[in-house]
């Protein structure tokens, strides 16, 4: 056994949990280090209070000298938890969080000093947005770069530090992280949703996206890991053969938490109550050494900050516990990916979820216009949707045994499939009486009891209806929310714009009374968005040839897939709901493929230092010895060694075989990396996705190949079984 993995696993066999205490209830420490509504009671006037609550429900501005009170206030507040810093926590398009921290002290004259933090450190500041990934919208050498106070997202102490919220946009006014775009979403669909909303509740003023996110990942000890390049350079493992025992036992799935990962669960858990991250589930997932973390449904967009918070908080907390957090979508060959399923809905500002039913006809109607409505939005936006969860990682997990496949499809259970196909029936204008009363007794009036445990769910859908809610399965482990939300929302909010248009336009134009006109929209709705509703299994080529046949996109690379954020249609779309310009989007689309391409070459390249000077040489050291043998046989029994080495002979010729074909698959590997570098954008990605990749599975068979050949004692490369078994 190679030196560095045995010292890794002997490092990790003594290894013991780390004790965690809890001694308050978790109610008691909830939102302890957030400056939340409670706090600014305390901390606050009563004026600046009121102007900081008006910009969190209205968005109003608030003025400078309400912002110098509020910062005074909130860093009295911290350092009463023992801050010293503070920093504009913001989300750049490079997908992670990113904070420059700056310290209350100040210097006057040199000889005296105070701690010092007032409205214009709090509402602005400039990073250097140099190396930020920005897509074109500026030149590389301006740097200016704002953050800029997000109040709708409450600051909080980590570590000594206050973290506050922030958006971050270029010297020119464009959107430079993913935060700014789901904000603009989510107003966009307050606005369109609220004006649907009215048609059932005259009094609603306000509608909200939720978002409750399931987060999974794998834990690896952290010895193991950095005796892999491949987990420490791509947060995957690029070689390694599959062991016996894997998840075919489906043992782990909701089994007793390890001693180890419990300890570390415990601590994150409490330090999630400490931030208001309500976190309420954990569990072990499918595969070894994989689980999943899940908090109560929240506001979208604190929903999305949480997520990437507790991300970061998953990160530290793990090092403490002698752990590495992977959440690559796809870290193991052969067994389950990570996923963080978005399950999304809608609620008004008087406390109903628009995408639940209600105990009268007229509630059940609305739950209906949105649902319906977001059936038509995905299948208007398919295409989209997909790219929205396209990144180089995911695209390892899509359509394996685990995850949805890159087809998009609406599932909604038997129940309510057979409620849309009678509405599609309800002729079309004015109602007849009968029509009337078999549409509120008969079927709007019955909804409630059918949604109650309708129908069995279905794992293989991408976006699935869950009772009062859309499960969005096909988000990625390691993707910020705010992608795929944003889109979620501006789609949605589109499609309820024109849905008002059109009901309008019966009611104005026809004569038709209100609820006729919107059931005959939502009858032509369910006619159309009928492609996208699929109940099956949507595994294998049956659904591939039956998706074909209705029209849906089946983009399965994710170059491929990323093309249609380059379209008149979508980039006419954010334009037309003001979440981002032609050049934002564009921005993104560049960004995405030279992420894409980065990422592939930055894999190439670790494929082939391993393959090179690790695998190749250990085996060739191992073939030695088998020929040196032979060749001690030979001396010992002549020409008769050849019938007592047989089994040695062909091993030593398979070895061969194998470092050959590796070999050459590297240097055409390489070749095409040559080729690659004369190419930029869309053919840079096309070339590593099309002629690159498909050398990385040819590489990894002879590899594993030879793990199964050489000495156990000599492999250089922590294998699977260490990696995902030892506790």
């Amino acid at each position: 056994m190679s030196r560095i993995r045995f010292n890794a696993l002997e490092e990790t066999l003594h290894r013991l949990p780390v004790k965690v205490v809890q001694k308050e209830k978790r109610s008691t420490l909830f939102g302890q280090n957030v400056f939340n509504k409670y706090a600014m009671q305390q901390y606050l006037t009563r004026a600046a209070y009121e102007s900081v609550m008006s910009a969190i429900e209205h968005g109003t501005k608030i003025d400078r000298k309400i912002a110098d009170q509020v910062a005074v206030s909130m860093k009295d507040w911290a350092m009463a938890k023992g801050a010293t810093h503070y920093t504009h926590w913001f989300q750049p398009l490079t997908g992670a969080t990113a904070e420059k921290h700056d310290a209350f002290f100040e210097s006057i004259n040199g000889s005296l000093a105070m701690e010092k933090f007032d409205g214009k450190q709090l509402v602005q500041q400039e990073p250097d947005a140099s190396s930020f990934p920005h897509g074109g919208i500026r030149n590389t050498f301006e740097a200016r770069g704002y953050t800029a106070w997000d109040p709708t997202s409450p600051a909080f102490v980590y570590e000594t530090t206050l973290c506050i919220p922030t958006i971050f946009v270029a010297y020119t006014g464009e959107a430079l992280d993913n935060k700014t775009p789901l904000l603009r979403s989510l107003q966009a669909l307050d606005t369109h949703a609220t004006a649907v909303c009215r048609y059932f509740d005259k009094n609603a003023n306000k509608v909200n996206a939720t978002l409750g996110w399931e987060q999974e990942f794998f834990l690896i000890d952290d010895a193991l890991a950095l005796s892999r390049p491949d987990i420490q350079l791509t947060g995957r493992t690029l070689l390694g053969y599959m062991p016996a025992k894997g998840q075919q036992l489906e043992d782990h799935y909701f089994g007793t938490i390890p001693a180890r990962a419990m300890s570390f669960m415990q601590e994150l858990e409490q330090e999630c109550m400490l931030l208001g991250i309500p976190v309420k589930t954990r569990h072990n997932e499918v595969a070894p050494n994989q689980f999943e973390v899940a908090p109560i449904f929240e506001e979208a967009n604190l929903a999305v900050d949480h997520n990437s918070l507790l991300m970061d908080v998953m990160q530290k907390i793990s090092r403490r516990h002698k752990f590495k957090v992977l959440f690559h979508e796809k870290p193991f060959k052969d067994i389950n990916g990570s996923g963080k399923h978005n399950n999304w809905s809608l609620t008004s500002d008087k406390g109903t979820n628009l995408l639940s039913p209600g105990k009268t006809p007229m509630k059940n109607l609305q739950f209906l216009t949105f649902f319906v409505n977001t059936i038509k939005a995905v299948h208007n936006n398919e295409e989209l949707l997909r790219a929205s969860v396209a990144t180089a990682s995911n695209n390892h997990r899509l359509g394996t045994n685990e995850a949805p496949p890159a087809i998009i499809s609406v599932f909604i259970g038997s129940q309510l499939s057979a409620v849309l196909d009678e509405l599609e029936n309800v002729t079309k204008g004015k109602l007849s009486p009968k029509e009337k009363t078999d549409l509120k007794l008969n079927i709007i009036g019955k909804i409630p009891e059918i949604l109650l445990d309708n129908t069995d769910r279905n794992r293989t859908s991408p976006f699935a209806f869950t009772g009062n809610k859309f499960e969005f399965r096909a988000v990625g482990a390691s993707t910020n929310c705010a992608i795929p939300m944003t889109v979620l929302n501006t789609i949605v909010a589109k499609q309820l714009k024109e849905f008002k248009k059109e009901v309008d336009a019966l009611i104005d134009k026809k004569g038709l009374k209100k609820d006729e006109a919107v059931f005959n929209i939502l009858r032509e709705y369910i006619k159309d968005s009928k492609p996208i509703r699929f109940e099956g299994d949507g595994y294998g080529e049956v659904w591939e040839k039956e998706a074909q046949k209705r029209g849906l996109s089946n983009n399965k690379t994710t170059p491929g897939a990323l093309k249609v954020k380059s379209s008149e249609k979508v980039i006419s779309l954010f334009e037309e709901m003001k979440v981002m310009s032609r050049v934002e989007v564009e921005a993104r689309y560049e960004i995405d493929l030279e992420s894409y391409s980065n990422k592939v070459e930055i894999e190439s390249r670790v494929l082939v230092d391993i393959a090179r000077n690790h695998v190749v040489p250990t085996t060739i050291i191992y073939q030695n010895t088998l020929l040196e043998n032979t060749k001690n046989l030979k001396e010992i029994f002549g020409e008769d060694y050849k019938k007592i080495a047989k089994e040695q002979i062909e091993l030593i010729m398979n070895i061969s075989n194998h470092i050959t074909q590796i070999n050459a698959l590297v240097i055409a590997l390489e070749r095409e990396r040559l080729k690659a570098a004369k190419k930029t954008g869309l053919k840079l990605a096309e070339h590593y996705s099309y002629l690159i990749k498909p050398f990385f599975s040819k590489i990894r068979f002879h590899c594993d190949q030879l793990e199964t050949m050489v000495d156990d004692n000599l492999w250089p490369l922590t294998k699977y079984r260490e990696l995902l078994f030892i506790k």
